[in-house]
């Protein structure tokens, strides 16, 4: 049996973002339909006011939580340790996003009506961030938004709660978080990449459990998995908190 990955143990430049997007994103799923419903009810209902600063904490190739955040902040750091998903997203922030990110921005801007009309412009306060999201420092954010990321980020039960606690630490007392995470995710490979890419599997009371000591308004729920690529997960798990 191969020994579990740890975050510093993966290539993450190696992150195979062209096949990552067409398993998961040339396309809107139910699933990521029900995350942004969720996401976008979180930022119509509890975010109080507009929001100086907000970080998406290990971004990935994902534009979708961008817009999002966008709804509500003046700057969202888009902050991924991968040079390949930085490299993407700086591409589709300086030419437009894909054609294939429209019928999620629709979505979004049906659900939040103040996002901007077009894609690109829903993503005017965005700038990617290369850099390892452990990093950040405690208290620099108002808002922090984190899908698939810590769970997808080791094997190791105590490295996911870290990451966890440095995501709620990243935004001030009384800042918000919100996120999402792949239920029971196992280790995994995309595509054809001959790279096994690391999952630890957590549920709601996992998440509840790190979570609770941190915050407040902790509200932890889930979808079912759907049509999305048989990585092994069973839903996701949706989250929204004030930090404490």
């Amino acid at each position: 049996m191969p020994a579990p990955l740890g975050n510093d143990d993966v290539d993450w430049d190696r992150w195979p973002v062209p096949a990552y997007l067409a398993e998961n994103y040339r396309r809107l799923h139910p699933c990521d339909a029900a995350v942004i419903a969720h996401h976008a009810d979180f930022y119509r209902t509890c975010v109080t006011g507009p929001v100086a600063r907000a970080v998406e904490f290990g971004a990935g190739p994902n534009l979708y939580p961008l817009m999002l955040a966008s709804s509500v902040s003046a700057r969202v750091d888009a902050v991924d340790t991968s040079a390949a998903a930085v490299a993407y997203l700086r591409r589709q922030l300086a030419e437009g996003p894909d054609a294939s990110w429209g019928a999620f921005h629709a979505l979004c801007r049906a659900l939040l009506p103040t996002l901007p009309a077009s894609p690109r412009d829903a993503l005017a306060g965005v700038r990617a961030v290369h850099g390892d999201v452990r990093a950040l420092r405690p208290g620099s954010y108002d808002l922090a938004s984190m899908n698939f990321v810590a769970e997808g980020a080791s094997e190791d039960r105590a490295e996911f709660e870290d990451f966890c606690v440095r995501f709620a630490r990243c935004v001030r007392p009384g800042g918000f978080l919100v996120a999402a995470f792949m239920e029971n995710m196992p280790t995994y490979r995309i595509g054809a990449v001959p790279l096994r890419w690391p999952g630890c599997p957590v549920d709601g009371d996992d998440i509840r459990a790190v979570f609770a000591p941190l915050t407040d308004r902790l509200t932890v729920g889930r979808t079912d998995a759907d049509t999305l690529p048989g990585y092994g997960h069973t839903g996701m798990v949706l989250l929204r908190a004030v930090r404490r």
